[in-house]
């Protein structure tokens, strides 16, 4: 069954902070901190044992200058790491996907920016606007509030755009400052996170026609929200900052929902499960991947760039599929149909058919 001709990301571009922090540095900043003094000693436990096991992660880049600032959790230090570095990150992954799409900054008509890590008004998309020299008309578009899950419904927004024939060009960029979401307390849920996520930011140019060295064509998506699930992954606020509520069933739901999307796409489309040759899948961390794989039926190769990601990054949130998308072109990766899927807040979880030369 032939597939109509959706968009095509013909430049993709990633950046992190240039801090790299290990997880045992973590560890040991948190030991010598005031913190590890006031929480109960079954936490300090919980942050030794993730910090300091293997948990997928090797490493984090967050945008700080020393983990000390880690420990500075009022609102107006984490609102201020968020505005410095989030246009920042955003306008450096956008910076490489455009000069690797050979485009200038006045061919760009949209620019589209998903976050949940911070708030500005006006949003980042007037930031990094002006950081890129984009046209003043060039159309901006700000999200927020998806989570880890955001960069899919982004693509689909743009993806809207371009078929309208309204856009020639336009910019996803999904850009996350997660340190500048760190909140500690005794819950599970929160320690877990704080020693999970990273800091960084994913970019694509998108067409309405192919360019390039590799096409990679998106073909169909879909999307499931199951707000009843809502309560197991979301951002609250608490104290005027941003507080992860993170249950231990979200590797069974992502699992579930995801298996889901993927079977919902293939049956729509009449392409076989065995037709799939490349997995581009968000990695939410160790547990989440290994429920993928048992869900979708995966061999360890097939989650490699995942893995990968994770273990250099960490969860980077919603820029995590970009970062893998990233690694998996770059790469052997034989063409074909791929298969795309995120997840996240809500619960949601998004998926996406590519086909890639």
């Amino acid at each position: 069954m032939a597939l109509p001709s959706g968009m095509f990301i013909t430049g993709l571009g990633t950046a992190s902070p240039t801090q790299r922090y290990t997880q045992r540095e973590c560890w040991g900043a948190f030991r010598e901190s005031a913190l590890s003094r006031q929480l109960a000693p079954r936490s300090c436990a919980l942050i030794r044992k993730v910090l300091t096991g293997d948990n997928g992660i090797r490493a984090r880049h967050l945008a700080l200058n020393s983990l000390d600032e880690a420990f500075d959790l009022t609102p107006d230090a984490l609102h201020a790491r968020f505005a410095r570095h989030a246009p920042l990150l955003a306008a450096q992954a956008a910076q490489r996907a455009m000069a690797e799409a050979e485009v200038q900054p006045h061919q760009i008509d949209a620019l589209l920016i998903s976050t949940c890590t911070g708030y500005l008004c006006p949003g980042l998309t007037s930031y990094v606007s002006e950081r890129l020299g984009l046209r003043p008309d060039a159309l901006g578009l700000d999200f927020v509030g998806q989570g880890c899950a955001a960069a899919l419904p982004n693509l689909r927004a743009a993806e809207a755009l371009l078929k309208s024939g309204r856009v020639q060009r336009a910019l996803s960029i999904c850009v996350e400052v997660c340190s500048a979401a760190l909140y500690f307390d005794d819950d599970p849920g929160v320690l877990i996170s704080a020693c999970l996520f990273g800091d960084g930011a994913g970019a694509a140019v998108l067409t309405a026609s192919p360019n390039g060295q590799r096409r990679v064509e998106w073909k169909t998506s879909a999307a499931l929200l199951c707000p009843e699930s809502r309560d197991a992954l979301r951002f609250e606020q608490r104290a005027g900052m941003l507080r992860n509520v993170l249950r231990q069933q979200v590797p069974a739901l992502a699992a579930e929902h995801a298996g889901t999307v993927l079977e919902g796409v293939l049956t729509g489309s009449g392409i076989g499960r065995s037709q799939l040759r490349g997995w581009v899948l968000h990695p939410g961390g160790r547990d989440v991947l290994a429920a993928l794989r048992q869900q979708l039926g995966l061999e360890p190769r097939d989650v490699r760039w995942s893995e990968a990601v994770l273990q250099e990054y960490g969860n980077v949130s919603s820029a995590s599929v970009f970062f893998v998308l990233e690694a998996a072109r770059n790469d052997s990766t034989p063409g074909g149909y791929w298969w795309m899927s995120s997840f996240g807040a809500g619960f949601a979880c998004h998926g996406a058919l590519l086909e890639v030369e």
